[in-house]
């Protein structure tokens, strides 16, 4: 089984490309905090996200932002530009959940929704719903 869930803080913004196919490819990388010998460290894992996804965390992830990242190990390899084989390991996401807070034009979208208010925010007490808003 090859299967990966990493919590982490994107350490730049995500690079947006699309193959030759039109297919949408964003990379990115996340650190991921561990405690070695009761001291903080972190791990930087590449990630790399496909098609929808990929259009996904290129418009709602930036540097900072913290994402939940479930995914497969992927090795590959490639000749550089001095002719040397280079390995790679990174994460194929098959999932991404934005998590952590919120800046910018998604703070001010989620306040708009909150101004509606919420019919449910304070139980055993009467919601004023009219008769025409009831589905049935």
């Amino acid at each position: 089984m090859n299967k990966v869930i990493l919590i982490g803080n994107l350490t730049k913004d995500p690079e947006l490309r699309y193959t030759p196919n039109g297919v949408a490819v964003c990379t990115f990388t996340i650190a991921v905090n561990k405690r070695v010998n009761g001291e903080n460290q972190a791990d930087f894992i590449g990630i790399v996200a496909w098609q929808k996804t990929a259009d996904l965390c290129a418009t709602y992830l930036h540097k900072g932002r913290q994402a939940a990242i479930e995914g497969r190990i992927q090795t590959r390899s490639y000749d550089n530009k001095e002719g040397k084989k280079v390995y790679v390991t990174e994460v194929v996401a098959e999932k991404v959940e934005f998590i952590g807070g919120r800046t910018g034009d998604e703070g001010a979208a989620s306040k708009n929704a909150d101004s509606f208010g919420d019919p449910f925010a304070n139980p055993g007490t009467p919601i004023n719903i009219s008769d025409d808003m009831l589905p049935f």
